[in-house]
């Protein structure tokens, strides 16, 4: 059998700025690369014209392209290295860490069927800054809130930290030997025609004007990169190089996803409960009716609904619509949160289990560091200041302002007061002594 090492692509398909790539390849053993969709995560995917899983198989196709070696298997992870360690003597495994928690328990599996075959599993750090244990508060413990974690990372940072690992420099050392390609219906998916990939490159404009334009749903004021930098398809440290001038506003968004892969590695139980406790035993309505109409965006509400057409059409979701929907759910439908957290995993290109969660939780008021219970987002007050000229809304609403579009389903003032109250009624002495105020 021909020796190689392995280098397993995860959340990290590029070739280029690649640390675990670029350690594997830096060795003087050809490196087979290899990509696996996972079964155990496919075959709980209901729509199997999944864009995600599109997008995933023509960056795939992109690098194969340039290394025709690229294996690109399909099945469970420990099924195909039992497979692999059959037909290859593979001198060592080179992977880049994930946080998530199936993530974490399938490396553990595959890391002991390796090292039962006298295999080494090399992991880096490549999809954040700073990880796991990097940054801690003085008394060792986890930060829990974004602020001074925040100020502790930017307070960290060595511009060396952001260089690159020009893994791109070294392609010349992978295996040569070239495999087949699967189709799409070969892993049970088909493809989207009409879907559009979102731009890899952006605009230093769009940065710099971050802080002005960010929160308007109508304009094209963010990056658009949060579906690359959940699969990888674009380096952190690149990204944040460029960005470290232009914007400390954006820089700042980039550190609160490393704060929720943070607090994901360190409170586990966040993707099943509240990160504080006391939340849980808030008793919600959980209308199903309300549910299904907040879904399809027919509430009555025009930032809602447009927001939430926007979701179903396109796979994504302007932030400030995201806080918006979010808030109406919990707070004036009084539905558990992890319905919308559910229902956003199905639908967003981006989806990213850490800032999905952290983010839901944020509106709840039941992460850490989440805006106290009694903040509750107005959504006609958020209309008014956000699409003022109601273009946003004109645009995923063609109906609104006739006889077609429904009246509200519920009272935005009755729905906050019932909301206050239920969250009261379980939480300590010093959040019901907050002042209420209303954003």
């Amino acid at each position: 059998m021909e020796k190689v090492s392995v280098f397993w692509f995860r959340r990290d398909l590029r070739l280029y700025d690649n640390t675990g790539l670029y350690y594997a390849l830096s060795k003087d053993t050809p490196v087979l690369p290899i990509f696996i969709f996972d079964k155990n995560i496919l075959d709980k995917l209901t729509n199997k014209q999944d864009k995600r899983v599109q997008f995933i198989y023509e960056t795939l196709k992109e690098i194969r392209s340039q290394v025709p070696a690229l294996r690109v298997l399909h099945g469970t992870p420990l099924q195909v290295w039992q497979d692999l360690t059959e037909k290859f003597n593979i001198e060592a495994v080179y992977a880049n860490h994930d946080y998530e928690p199936y993530a974490r328990e399938r490396d553990i599996l595959v890391q002991d069927f390796l090292q039962s075959k006298s295999i080494p599993f090399y992991t880096y750090k490549d999809q954040v800054i700073f990880e796991k244990d990097e940054l801690l508060k003085a008394d060792k413990t986890p930060y829990t809130v974004y602020t001074p974690y925040m100020k502790k990372w930017r307070a960290t940072l060595d511009m060396q930290q952001l260089n690159s690992f020009p893994s791109e420099k070294l392609v010349y050392n992978f295996y040569k030997q070239p495999y087949p390609f699967p189709k799409l219906q070969d892993i049970g998916f088909i493809s989207d025609p009409d879907f559009e990939f979102p731009q890899k490159e952006i605009s230093p404009k769009i940065i710099q004007e971050y802080q002005k334009k960010r929160d308007i749903p109508a304009v094209q004021g963010t990056s658009r990169l949060s579906m690359h930098l959940r699969f990888g398809t674009r380096s952190v440290r690149e990204l944040i190089r460029k960005a470290f001038t232009l914007s400390e506003t954006w820089v700042n968004e980039m550190i609160w996803r490393e704060f929720y892969m943070m607090i994901l590695w360190h409170f586990p139980h966040v993707t099943e409960k509240a990160f504080k406790p006391e939340y849980d035993n808030i008793v919600w309505e959980n209308n199903p009716e309300h549910f299904e109409l907040w879904c399809q965006g027919k509430t009555g509400y025009p930032l809602v609904d447009a927001g939430m057409r926007e979701l179903n059409a396109t796979g994504y979701m302007h932030n400030r619509a995201r806080m918006v929907t979010a808030s109406f759910l919990i707070k004036d439908l009084l539905i558990d949160w992890r319905w919308g957290e559910k229902y956003f995993a199905e639908k967003l290109l981006d989806f990213e289990l850490a800032s999905n969660n952290g983010g839901w939780q944020w509106v709840a008021g039941s992460g850490c560091d989440g805006s106290p219970y009694f903040r509750v987002f107005n959504p006609i007050l958020q209309q008014q200041k956000f699409d003022p000229k109601m273009e946003y809304i004109k645009k995923w609403i063609p109906e609104y302002g006739t006889p077609d579009y429904p009246a509200p389903i519920i009272e935005h003032e009755f729905a906050k007061n019932r909301a206050l109250e239920r969250y009261s009624e379980v939480l300590p002495q010093k959040e019901k002594k907050a002042k209420k105020m209303e954003e």
